[in-house]
């Protein structure tokens, strides 16, 4: 049994609840129906907790209490989602506060706890019972008169928890009615029992959810039952913004909508809000401070005017990029690598896309084909317009943050804002002698291309791609797309996100496998 929480044991307690969360993801979701029933609050849980332990990851072994308390408040502030992980990534907070200060004995985790509850509650505009906040509340009471043993603060902490979790059915109505226990709640305690099995190291491989009543569906249930009052979207986004502008900020959103929480300090904060007009929360943040990392997810809540029929048309070279195209949404338009479209394939693809329509050229000699087809559409009475995508991860970029629900025009302005704001790179391999603007080539010279120029030579595909990636940083980057090409022998994807970890740890990297020729390595940076 451990007599401190030390660096090391932060670390096991941080990768074990990010397991234990991705198992009980789906049943954690299954409970979810506040406070809005959408059905991934396990989800939202899981990537919170995961963003927290893979900013550890990127530490020295030899990370003092301090800074590994640091990374793991800051990866949880950073990849913080929906409400339950918000008011989750601010609890975290609350213990690295103290305990990243402290030896990390029992006495140090009572108070910890305390200050977790504290800052959670506090953060959270409209405080209801029967939640995950009801629950940590719970714990920082019960471990209050507990000895200085860390083990049995610990032990007592998971199993106020599970206590405290039961009893939230019979303190929330919407609880009550569909016989289930909060979800955030329900992840809350999945957490304190990972840290009870770290302390004590006893393990359990299975954390029991409580499961919804025998033959209920309670998110469908309660989202028929809700859909008239909940209002129409989230909002989250990441705020760099004064204290006192912050302060301002919380009033004009509550104003705005319900559900709303902001956590953080220090000038980085993290924004989440329910609203009906999802601009207008937008506008406020940007009259605050600069927001950035905006997401807002259609909640499916009060109905709506029907928009127009509304669609978008990429253009794609490779099977894999064609697939994820399709995945978001867009009708597809194939091309082969190194030639432009047919001018009636794209038209085609733009009369099938509906009304109005965004496309994406995601290429710089497929921009005048998809601009002759428009023009044509618009003869014919479609509203079109043509993003200036030079790349697919501008595309990819542009089509993460579209949304059929929004003005034409809004929404034509967000893409290309999207695609404007993601820098784009590849790597290659030389066929033949040619001077480029890095420099003479030759045949199997690996080329790296930044923003349409090549920007360096090298002889190794793995090298090159991640001094391209690193070229292509900047200290606001947060986000970058790796797409894989058809043949790769030397699997550059893995060295940059490798590299990445080390040197980047709070940005976010996904792979997608692409498959175009020509190019092993697409890169974008966000």
């Amino acid at each position: 049994m451990l007599e401190v929480l030390d660096p090391p044991a932060v670390r096991r307690w941080s990768r074990r609840c990010a397991d234990a969360l991705g198992r009980a993801r789906a049943e954690i979701d299954a409970l979810n129906v506040f406070p809005v029933p959408d059905g991934d609050t396990g989800t939202n849980l899981h990537l919170t907790v995961l963003s927290a332990a893979e900013a550890l990851d990127g530490l020295p072994g030899d990370a003092g209490r301090d800074r590994t308390w640091q990374a793991l408040a800051q990866g949880a502030l950073l990849g913080a989602r929906g409400n339950s992980g918000v008011i989750v990534s601010q609890a975290i907070r609350g213990l690295a506060e103290v305990l990243g200060r402290a030896d990390g004995c029992g006495a140090d985790l009572r108070r910890a706890l305390a200050r977790a509850a504290e800052m959670a509650r506090a953060a959270v505009m409209r405080p209801v019972e029967g939640t995950v906040l009801t629950v940590l509340s719970a714990v920082a009471e019960a471990v209050r008169h507990a000895s200085d043993d860390l083990g049995e603060v610990a032990r007592i902490a998971a199993e106020e928890a599970r206590r405290a979790l039961r009893r939230t059915t019979r303190q929330l109505d919407v609880l009550a009615r569909n016989h289930v226990v909060d979800a955030g709640g329900a992840g809350l305690v999945i957490i304190l029992e990972a840290l009870a099995e770290v302390v004590t190291e006893a393990f359990s491989e299975r954390h029991e959810v409580p499961a919804p009543a025998a033959g209920r569906a309670p998110v469908e249930e309660a989202r028929e039952k809700t859909r008239e009052a909940t209002p129409g979207y989230e909002v989250m986004y990441l705020l760099d913004a004064s204290e006192e502008a912050v302060g301002r900020l919380r009033s004009e959103l509550d104003a705005l909508g319900d559900s709303l929480v902001i956590v953080g300090g220090d000038g980085l904060w993290n924004v989440h809000v329910h609203v009906d007009d999802a601009g207008a929360a937008i506008e406020v943040a940007i009259a605050a401070g600069r927001p950035h990392r905006i997401r807002v997810t259609h909640l499916g809540g009060r109905v709506h005017e029907p928009a127009p029929a509304r669609g978008v048309v990429a253009i794609a070279a490779g099977d894999g990029l064609a697939a994820l195209f399709r995945r978001a949404g867009a009708v597809v338009v194939r091309r082969e690598p190194g030639a432009a479209p047919p001018l009636a394939a794209v038209l085609a693809a733009i009369r099938e896309a509906g009304g109005e329509v965004v496309v994406l050229p995601n290429d710089s000699g497929a921009h005048a084909v998809a601009v002759a087809a428009a023009e044509v559409a618009r003869e014919e009475g479609l509203t079109v317009s043509v993003l200036p995508t030079r790349a697919s991860v501008q595309g990819l970029a542009a089509l993460a943050v579209h949304d059929p629900l929004r003005r034409f025009d809004d929404d034509v302005v967000a893409m290309a804002d999207a695609a404007g704001h993601t820098r784009h790179g590849h790597v290659w391999v030389a066929d033949r002698e040619a001077v480029t603007s890095a420099g003479l080539c030759r045949p199997g010279d690996v080329l790296g291309v930044v923003d349409g120029d090549v920007a360096l030579i090298g002889a190794d595909l793995a090298d090159v791609a991640v001094r391209v990636a690193d070229r292509m940083m900047s200290s606001s980057s947060e986000l970058v797309t790796l797409v894989t090409g058809a043949v790769s022998a030397a699997a550059p994807e893995g060295a940059v996100r490798n590299h990445l970890a080390r040197v980047r740890p709070d940005v976010e990297v996904v792979v997608y496998e692409g498959g175009q020729g020509g190019y092993p390595l697409l890169i974008g940076v966000e």
